[in-house]
């Protein structure tokens, strides 16, 4: 009933018939069930993404490949992920970037910004707002995988290493994507559910939570958790953002094409429902511009591209399908949810619902989280006369606080490789965050939406 109730909302997980998927189960004699199967990649993913004992996009091949072999999913099923609109969004913003660095842009206007920002910290402070304030009127993904090449112009121009900046752009972008409705996927898949029992959370609704998380949080990295942020020296090795370069000799010419290519894909990606054109779509047509009018050259754009990224996000997102689809996901959220017995306090759900679904989102995604607990969260609603939108906020809410991982929402994954992040980089760094939002949510959610209104 309750993968039923996913699909229905309309997660960005690919959708394929959960029989096909076990449908050699059936024929077979199996000492374990599909959903056992994957709840113990599930274990191998994690432990493998702790230690590091291999590298983190085999892991995440290994457990594609492991669910294929295990016959949980069809070959089409565990491999959608790579034609995921995430990872094609990822390769033309590579390219978008790649220019941006080939051409010294993102140098000249890591310069521009670091004559207001003098110091580290306020550098810092004044990426979270900018991406954070932005990622609540545009998509938080989008917001992230442009200003991530104008990031790491700005560390190499000041001299300050990208790690320490690129992680709160990250984190910026996931709080800020809990100011309004627009601002995650998430939002809208809880917006859905809601607009059936004909309810509705306002447009800047969420930000009754959303913003004293966003304020604390650069408060947070702008003082304590400033020792907090990894400092990796990432050298310049021909990537997408080499900044080792010499640009005396790039024409102003490529330099001024690339900056107006980067606005209008921008620009593209604020007015995506106006236009009707995906951000993928419109980050491919600024790719394909930069390459066709010669800012970029072809051999440049390809060497621009960040493979581990891909591997790691495209594979993990097979592991995201089989929770989904063989039930795995929902028995980890009704176990916990059937130890609080018939009648929880709604505190105490309110605290457990924000804290599996935080738990959850660092490992699933956060879109593909939110729609899995949404039907759960209802049910539980209903079953106990409490208020759906308390229910669904702390759903929300709990699902974007994808710190602590690289795999919990895009734009995690796609600084991995920028930054030079390990796993435990993210944990270290993202861990605190989770704490200071879980503290600042179980204070404002029971007050600002009561369970029995």
């Amino acid at each position: 009933m309750y993968l039923r109730g996913i699909h229905e909302i309309g997660a960005e997980i690919p959708k394929r018939n959960p029989r096909n998927a076990c449908m050699h189960g059936e024929k077979q004699e199996e000492f374990m069930s599909p959903s056992t199967i994957t709840i113990l990649f599930l274990l191998f993913a994690i432990v493998m993404f702790v230690t590091e004992k291999i590298p983190l996009g085999v892991t995440s091949m290994i457990v594609c490949i492991g669910l294929v072999v295990t016959k949980v999913l069809d070959v089409k099923t565990a491999f959608a992920g790579f034609i995921d609109s995430n990872v094609i969004l990822f390769v033309a913003m590579f390219i978008v970037g790649g220019a941006f660095f080939e051409t010294g842009m993102a140098n000249e206007i890591g310069g521009i910004v670091t004559k207001f920002a003098k110091t580290e910290r306020m550098l810092i402070i004044a990426i979270m707002v900018i991406v954070g304030v932005m990622s609540g009127v545009l998509s938080n993904t989008g917001t992230a995988v442009v200003l991530i090449p104008v990031v790491i112009g700005i560390a190499a121009k000041s001299g300050y290493s990208r790690s320490r900046l690129l992680m709160p752009l990250v984190f910026a972008a996931a709080m800020g994507g809990n100011l309004s409705l627009i601002g995650a996927p998430g939002n809208l898949i809880a917006q859905s559910a809601l607009e059936e029992m004909n309810l509705s959370f306002g447009f800047f609704e969420y930000a009754i939570a959303g913003m004293p998380i966003l304020i604390c949080g650069i408060l947070f990295y702008a003082t304590v958790g400033y020792r907090f942020l990894p400092d990796k020296k990432v050298s310049g090795d021909g990537g997408a953002f080499d900044t080792t370069k010499n640009f005396d000799d790039v024409p102003k010419w490529k330099q001024t094409l690339s900056l107006v290519i980067l606005v209008l894909t921008l620009l593209a990606m604020i007015f995506e429902k106006k236009i009707g054109i995906k951000l993928c779509i419109s980050g491919c047509v600024g790719a394909l511009a930069l390459i066709v009018t010669g800012v970029i050259s072809e051999k440049d754009a390809l060497k621009s591209i960040d493979l581990k990224t891909i591997f790691l996000f495209g594979g993990t997102l097979s592991l995201a399908s089989a929770l989904s689809q063989t039930g795995a996901g929902a028995m980890i959220a009704e176990t916990v949810m059937g130890a609080l017995g018939e009648n929880p306090s709604p505190y105490v759900l309110t605290f457990v619902v924000f804290i599996l679904c935080c738990i959850m989102t660092n490992f699933m995604s956060n879109t593909a989280t939110t729609a899995l607990m949404v039907p759960i969260c209802l049910s539980i609603a209903q079953g106990m006369g409490a208020d759906p939108r308390a229910v669904l906020m702390a759903c929300v809410i709990g699902g974007s606080c994808a710190y602590a991982t690289p795999i919990g929402m895009p734009a995690n994954t796609m600084v991995v490789g920028a930054g030079g992040y390990t796993f435990m980089d993210y944990v270290k760094s993202g861990l605190p965050l989770i704490v200071i939002a879980t503290i600042v949510s179980m204070i404002i959610l029971p007050i600002a939406f009561p369970f029995f209104p």
